[in-house]
């Protein structure tokens, strides 16, 4: 048996699987964010301990004989998270969430230092590690002058599994510390935070062993001590192992409260410029590229709320066959957006409105505007040397066949929809857990699930939807100049 251990912001889910990679039974930890003031989403690491304990304890419950036979253990976690830990490894403070925004203006000003772009690939973001140590440095020295160690969220919990510091390349990515070519820490961007090497975890693929199950924990779980814990993954890195988009050319869109344009890529393809993120992936000699929207579902379950009907009832109201664009065009900017526009001020809006413009009109206009805001991500990817051919659909949203039609439309590339199964970040984890036990080949184990269905773009209304899709770029420099 092989255990995947994935720690998001609203909790911690323990999945089991076998050798053969069926999944067994799962347990889940609940976890709550702090807001102490505007911009801040904070949590304290010793909940995320508390959250797996728990998460095992009910997978354990379930499965008392198969978890016994655990024999390898991967990771994977929400990422860009500063957990800062000082010489005797207690915790310095909250950790500062990927979601925190306080520190945008240290952000700006590293990202206006050449070296972060060059050798990171990306926009130093103010959810990145980089920046959040430099607020810390600014508005917390006495803080800032203990830290002895910075750990990722999910390296956290590798700490108190194991006992040691390490970290891997897909999460590290993520920092603006990593040389994401070279897969190393740079010694100039952390030396531009003040920080060097020694206060950074050490590196290892994703799939290689980074430590073995502490003795201590091995016997209250009733399990063999020191089973390898793989490396692991970032969350969306995890899974994309899960979904078998490991090699160059496989994508998949994932329609969660955010949105992802995931594409694998045999080599290093930065283009910072489009605000696509380019990262390490966690299989070795491999990379990805992401384009990120910030309100997917999101938009839908706003539209819910205002409506008083239930996200599944206002897309049932649309029926099956996709509609033409009606002209009521909708940004999905709820909380700013990313890809490609990182602007973090940008804000939503309904354009062309009319008397008759009913509850299912503004439906269709806020997938359609998820739609394009994925298209938009496309575009960036081609900027950068990605050309997709088809996607497979993950998240929620994709229970949505109308929902699909449309992104398929708006991608012009195929949709194709997964059998039922969980492909997700624990998945992912599981199978990294197996990799580093057993020394399986990645690709031979990171294989994409059978497809249920594919939706195909529908020709008839591409015309259409090209029409509807330039509308929609022409309205954010529009809408930014009366918001900024």
């Amino acid at each position: 048996m092989y255990l995947g251990l994935d720690l998001g912001t609203s909790g911690v889910k323990a999945l089991l699987i076998d050798a053969g990679q069926s999944v067994i039974g799962s347990g889940h930890g609940s976890l709550d964010v702090s807001r102490p003031h505007p911009g801040w989403s904070e949590q304290d690491p010793s909940h995320w301990i508390r959250a797996c304990e728990e998460a095992i304890a009910e997978l354990k419950a379930s499965h008392p004989r198969q978890f016994a036979a655990v024999k390898g253990i991967g990771l994977s976690g929400q990422m860009h998270g500063a957990t800062l830990l000082d010489a005797a490894d207690h915790v310095l403070r909250p950790c500062i969430l990927w979601n925190d925004t306080r520190s945008h203006v240290e952000a700006a000003a590293l990202d206006a230092d050449p070296r972060f772009r060059a050798l990171t690939g990306n926009i130093v973001f103010p959810g990145f590690t980089a920046p959040k140590l430099a607020w810390v440095k600014n508005n917390e020295p006495a803080v800032f002058a203990k830290v002895a160690k910075v750990l990722l969220p999910k390296d956290f919990l590798r700490l108190w599994l194991t006992g040691e510091h390490i970290s891997e390349m897909s999460d590290a990515a993520g920092t603006a510390w990593l040389d994401v070519g070279k897969r190393r820490w740079s010694a100039d961007l952390l030396a531009a935070t003040s920080l060097g090497e020694t206060q950074m975890p050490s590196l290892v693929e994703g799939t290689a062993k980074a430590g073995g199950l502490r003795a201590e924990l091995a016997s209250k779980w009733g399990v063999e001590a020191g089973i390898p814990i793989a490396g692991g993954a970032g969350d969306n890195a995890a899974s994309a192992c899960g979904m078998g988009t490991v090699g160059a050319g496989h994508a998949f869109v994932s329609l969660g409260t955010s949105g992802v344009l995931f594409a694998a890529n045999a080599s290093y393809l930065p283009n910072p410029a489009s605000a696509v993120h380019t990262f390490c992936h966690a299989l070795p000699n491999t990379w990805h590229q992401m384009g990120v929207i910030l309100s997917a579902t999101d938009s839908l379950n706003w539209l819910s709320e205002i409506t008083g009907k239930g996200a599944g009832e206002l897309t049932t109201e649309l029926g099956d066959a996709l509609k033409a664009p009606s002209g009521v065009s909708f940004l999905p900017y709820l909380s700013g957006e990313r890809t490609p526009h990182n602007d973090s001020a940008i804000r939503g809006s309904f354009t062309g409105l009319a008397h008759e413009s009913s509850r299912a009109v503004l439906t269709q206009a806020v997938l359609e505007g998820v739609a394009f805001a994925f298209r938009d991500s496309l575009e960036a990817l081609k900027t950068a040397g990605t050309t997709l051919t088809r996607v497979t659909a993950i998240g929620g949203g994709s229970r949505s066949r109308y929902w699909m039609k449309a992104i398929a439309t708006a991608l012009q590339v195929p949709v194709d929809i997964p059998a039922d199964g969980d492909f997700g970040a624990a998945f992912g984890a599981a199978r990294l857990g197996l990799i580093a036990a057993t020394g399986a080949d990645p690709l031979a184990v990171c294989t994409a699930p059978k497809t249920d269905a594919t939706i195909e773009p529908d020709a008839a209304l591409g015309g259409a939807y090209a029409d509807g899709y330039q509308r929609y770029r022409a309205l954010y420099p529009a809408i930014r100049a009366v918001t900024a």
